[in-house]
């Protein structure tokens, strides 16, 4: 945010000549509008605030464009450049770091299914932050119906590595996976 906050300054000040009076009110209507936006981008679901580097995003494309509009054409490939090494290259180089969240939901004919899911999903390293057992009774036979909510090491696994744990437990079937 910095970097666009920088180049709405700078095509503020330069960008418009010094013809016009009050040009720079255009700069500041973008400004205003692209935040609006950015905002609407910005999510906070299950203890989680996703969108901040999509906000981001879409404020210094405002003012890269701000700055091709008004002939800066340097500065805006400059920013362009520090846009792409930020997003792109460093996330590359970075190690994603801390714990994400996925949501499973399964049934298991069951509680020892159930039991032993979790202890294998424990013994890997995946934490079972909270978890919902209800009893659905189909015919004669019981099923359980299983939400849960896991907590893991971000980049060490994702949905397909629980998938591949639930494939071992023969009564155990997956209904949805999110992450």
């Amino acid at each position: 945010m910095a970097l666009g906050s920088a180049l709405f300054c700078i095509v503020s000040q330069f960008g418009f000549g010094i013809d016009l009076k009050d040009s720079s009110r255009v700069a500041a209507q973008v400004v205003s509008g692209i935040g609006f936006l950015g905002a609407g981008t910005i999510i906070f679901q299950k203890n989680v605030v996703r969108g901040l580097t999509t906000a981001a995003g879409l404020w210094v494309t405002a003012a890269i464009g701000l700055a091709c509009g008004t002939g800066m054409y340097m500065a805006a490939l400059i920013a362009t450049v520090m846009v792409l090494l930020g997003l792109e290259v460093l996330h590359a180089l970075i190690p994603q770091h801390g714990v994400t969240t996925v949501d499973i939901s399964f049934t298991a004919k069951s509680k020892d299914s159930v039991r032993k899911f979790v202890d294998t999903l424990k013994g890997s390293g995946i934490e079972v932050q909270s978890y919902e057992l209800r009893d659905k009774r189909a015919s004669h036979d019981s099923v359980l119906s299983v939400e849960m909510q896991l907590k893991m090491k971000r980049g060490t696994y994702d949905n397909l590595h629980v998938i591949d744990f639930m494939d071992e437990f023969a009564d155990v079937t997956i209904a949805a996976a999110e992450g």
